[in-house]
């Protein structure tokens, strides 16, 4: 009866006190005889559950009111109602997860908020352009991870969209070793390593069905080298350059924040609608294609066979019209 009494005094002060609320004995002597069947609980007994808690290592605070009242609060619950009330915005944009599993994710999330934390936890981002959701993807997340921490194989089927938007999926003895879970460009990306052509390959995740774990493997995987500037995606590139461009000043914050850490910038001294940003870039097709996007707001001035490389690009491109 002690452990069932404590844990229902812990789950009210979960529910009922937060920063701005607690809850005196009194209260909780309520909680118990109308919820729990608990009733005459003494006021002794509840201080020493409640001591009973704070030995448990619960941060249970006693603050005063109005005529010497005593209330009681429950303090660090794991996450603050703003880092709970963040999850639950980025739980409710997220593109990958279903309504119910969405909703089921919420309501853990509410299981650590006080009744009056849970009335303002409501997200209220509008989330446009969500895409279809092809598979079950936190199923294949843990599939994934767990067959990686035990050094197992892979196997499955992968898909491709073909022109009536159906997913298509191709079965293939693929029999790789996972190495790691790479989230980009808002879609997780599955590494994964051959050890007969001892090279790396990259998967959608979302596109990935019929998981099956194979034989432990003993090898050890080459370890791959961070990348030492900006890359588009998450697919090998050629090599990487310092490169310099001439950009309209409306892209200047935008470029910045893109380009990461090896950027840097300076005005352009002879046009005052421009600026001059220096990156360290991957370099392939998927690069060119990143630049194109921006149209004449940017222009590759340095090294000049990468701007020559873009030029092919973008004349391959106009003898199509």
């Amino acid at each position: 009866m002690d452990h069932e009494r404590i844990i229902h005094i812990l789950n009210y002060l979960t529910r009922a006190t937060d920063d701005k609320h607690g809850v005196t004995i009194r209260d909780i002597q309520d909680h118990l005889a109308n919820n729990s069947g608990m009733d005459n609980v003494s006021v002794l007994t509840i201080r020493r559950d409640i001591e009973r808690l704070e030995t448990m290592g619960y941060d249970i605070r006693k603050t005063s009111g109005a005529h010497n009242t005593a209330y009681y609060t429950l303090k660090g619950k794991g996450f603050t109602f703003n880092e709970i009330r963040f999850l639950v915005d980025t739980v409710t944009i997220n593109k990958f997860l279903t309504f119910r599993q969405k909703q089921d994710l919420i309501t853990k999330f509410e299981s650590m908020c006080s009744d009056s934390e849970i009335r303002n936890l409501i997200s209220r981002i509008e989330a446009t352009n969500i895409s279809k959701i092809q598979r079950d993807l936190l199923g294949n997340l843990d599939t994934i991870h767990r067959l990686i921490a035990e050094h197992r194989k892979i196997n499955f089927s992968y898909g491709k969209l073909d022109v009536h938007k159906n997913i298509v999926y191709y079965d293939k003895h693929r029999d790789m070793l996972p190495v790691k879970v790479i989230y980009m460009n808002e879609r997780f990306y599955l590494r994964c390593y051959n050890e007969e052509t001892a090279q790396f390959r990259t998967y959608r995740i979302d596109r990935i069905k019929s998981i099956k774990g194979g034989e432990v493997s003993k090898t050890k995987p080459p370890q791959e080298p961070k990348a030492p500037g900006f890359v588009v995606d998450v697919f090998p590139v050629e090599r990487f350059e310092i490169v310099t461009f001439k950009i309209k000043r409306y892209l200047l914050d935008e470029m910045l924040e893109q380009l990461g850490d090896t950027v840097s910038s300076r005005d352009d001294f002879d046009d005052a609608d421009h600026a001059i940003v220096r990156a360290t870039c991957g370099i392939n097709k998927q690069f060119y294609l990143w630049v194109m996007r921006y149209g004449d707001g940017i222009e590759i001035t340095a090294p000049k066979d990468i701007r020559q490389g873009f030029a092919d690009e973008l004349k391959k491109v106009s003898e199509m019209y």
